[in-house]
This record gives structure tokens, sequence and C-alpha cells, in this order.
């Protein structure tokens, strides 16, 4: 069954007007098809599970391997392993970061509140930071595992109650970075390991994420910084990055509301109780949100599938789907590839014969070459 139907039952078994908004959209065709080619090809393998059963979720990796169905189902296995390898479920139900408010207290970062679309808008004063106190209050190992359950928490309870409250599907994050102050004197190896470590997670493991960063108050020691910081990004993240200087207001402005932005930013809100980024502000904390976020979705991000299974089962046994299948845009792929390969060693082949004749005539004119000096020699 393809996610449209999927989509179709749910507007019609839908229980309130907004999960109807949430899912009454139309994906673009195209996208629908490779998400079903590799939802399908994972299935096969029995390599999808069902917490991952989810047509977003398979579309962060397609748009991040360009839509290539081979490289996004590599990237989805890595990002499966690394979640066993590091047991990121255990980070997500357990891990306890005690030293939460030391390190805020050094290490200013948050979210606060939303962008004007409805998005998640987390802000980090990273010029701002205090390292060797942050050293002594955690651990880079510590601070990693803190930063891994924090994006669970975005992707289980960020984004679905945010779609909630925007009706519509919500799955990335706006962020600003203020940057004052730093540059590549105060920019440290401990610091360079875990700017790497983190963003090595967030490209490979948390694809498409990020909606955009602006980095903001950025001074020429920190632009001197960040032709180093940027070689390890990829280039698909680096097309959602500003960097912005001391005149940043306005652009930032088009993205976010005033009233969700603090004062120190250049915005109206003065939250009490410690400041903005101590907050956690944001709809996801508001009790009936969760409660209401967890009967559209689930514990986490539920997906389609999940919500319509039993209807599917019961009612659609045998639904045809009306557009190619997953194993024939898949095997297309793979003829792609194979006939540019045979066109690469034609192309050789070609060549090598063009050598070939080369070296026969050379040949030839040297054997006429020692023809003559035998004569003379006789």
């Amino acid at each position: 069954m393809s996610f449209r139907s999927i989509e179709q039952l749910l507007r019609r078994n839908s229980k309130t007007k907004i999960s109807r908004n949430i899912v009454d959209r139309n994906h673009d065709q195209k996208e629908e098809q490779l998400v079903q080619s590799l939802r399908e090809l994972l299935l096969a393998s029995k390599q999808l599970p069902d917490k991952f059963d989810d047509y977003y979720v398979l579309l962060r990796f397609l748009k991040m391997r360009g839509f290539n169905i081979l490289k996004a189902k590599e990237m989805f296995l890595n990002m499966l392993k690394w979640r066993e390898d590091c047991s990121v479920d255990a980070i997500a139900n357990d891990f306890k970061f005690e030293e939460y408010d030391a390190v805020k207290r050094c290490y200013p970062h948050g979210f606060h509140g939303v962008d004007r679309f409805g998005r998640p808008l987390y802000i980090e004063r990273v010029g701002s930071v205090d390292l060797s106190k942050l050293m002594q209050v955690t651990t880079i190992d510590r601070y990693v595992k803190y930063h891994i359950s924090e994006q669970e928490k975005t992707i289980s309870l960020r984004y679905p109650v945010c779609s909630l409250v925007a009706k519509k599907h919500i799955a990335s994050t706006t962020a600003i970075f203020d940057v004052k102050g730093l540059g590549l004197n105060n920019f440290s190896k401990s610091a360079r390991e875990m700017f790497a470590e983190i963003q090595k997670i967030d490209s490979n493991y948390y694809p498409e994420t990020l909606n955009q960063l602006y980095i903001i108050n950025a001074g020429t020691g920190f632009r001197a910084l960040w032709k180093v910081l940027k070689t390890f990004m990829e280039a698909r993240t680096l097309a959602k990055i500003q960097v912005l200087g001391t005149n940043y207001l306005n652009t930032v402005l088009e993205a976010v509301d005033p009233s969700n932005l603090p004062e120190f930013l250049g915005g109206t809100c003065t939250c009490p109780t410690g400041g903005c980024l101590l907050q956690d502000k944001g709809p996801w904390t508001d009790p009936e949100m969760i409660r209401a976020s967890k009967e559209a979705f689930g514990k986490g991000q539920k997906s389609f599938n999940e919500l319509a299974a039993t209807i599917a089962c019961e009612s659609f046994t045998g639904c045809q789907v009306g557009f190619d299948t997953g194993e024939n845009i898949l095997r297309k792929q793979v003829d792609e590839q194979i006939l540019e390969k045979i066109r690469e060693l034609e192309h050789c082949a070609a060549k090598s014969g063009e050598t070939l004749q080369i070296l026969i005539c050379k040949q030839q004119e040297l054997t006429g070459h020692i023809e003559q000096l035998r004569k003379i020699l006789q």
C-alpha cells in the first residue's frame, strides 16, 4: 500500500480537526515513489524497525543522499548500527545529565520558542562559552550523550507537538549561534573535538533536521575560524547556513517573531527565573499538548503506517499501488549505473584500440629500421 493510500485512510478516520490538517497534504509524487522504493528495499531485507517506518524519516535520508536509493539505504543502515553500538535508546530513556544547570551557566544554549513557520528555535551563545569551566563540570563524552538525548527529545516530542500546534508537519529546527568574541585563538583542541563529534552525529545520524542556521556577530576572528570549521560539513548543510555580522537583526526577524527572540539578541522576550536559555521555552512543555501529541502520534513520532495499520489490514487488503514499485525503480537505478559503467569501459576500450594501433605502427617502423641496419652490415 502506498503512503498516499494510508493518508487517505487517515483523513477518513481522523477523530480531530488537528490530526486531519497534519496529514491532509500532498506529497511530491516522485519523492513518494522513491520513499516507497527505499521502504520496500529495507522491508525486503528485514532492516526497517517499526520505530523508523515513517515517510518523513526515510525522506530525510533520501534528501541527504540526493535521492540515490542505494546511498540512502547505506546511510540509514549506518544510522541503525550507530544506534546499536552507542545504545542510543538507553541514552534517550535513562541518561541523566546531573550537571545540566552547571553546564548551562558556562555554555548558554537551549530551545526558545518557535520560528514563524512553527519550527523549534534553538539558540547558542557560543562566544560566551567558558570552556575551561565546562570541562570541569562535565566531559566531552557526557556532553555528547546529552546532545544525543536532546536530539532524541526533539524528534520524539518537540517536532510532534510543534506539528500539532502549527497544524502541519514539522521536522526541522531553526538555529541561531551568537559567536561574538569567538575566533581561532579561543577555539581550543577540546572545543574542536567536541564540535567535530557533534557535527558528525547530526549530519550522519539525524540528517535534514536543520532548517536554517544563522551565525551572528561574526567578526574577523570567527571568519578565519569558519574556514576551518566548514571543512567538517557537507555541502547540503553549508547551504543552510548564513554567516552574519553585527547587522543581523532584520535577517533574523524575517524568520523569527520578536516575541520569540531574547532581548539580548534584539527581540522582546525577557524570560524570568534564570533567563531565556534556561527555560526550554516552547509548546512541548505544555502538559495538554504533550498529552495530545501522545494521542495523535503515540510514543515518539509514530509513522502513518502504524496509525493506520489496523484499518489498512481490515479494509484494504490487496490494494494496488498506482505507480512503479520500489523493485522496478531500484532496478532502473541499478541499470543506469551499469550502463554508465559500460559506456566508461567502451570508451577505455576505444582509447586502448587507438593506442594499440599506434604501437603496431611504431613496431612496423622499428622492424623496417632493423632490416635497413642489417643490410648495411652485410
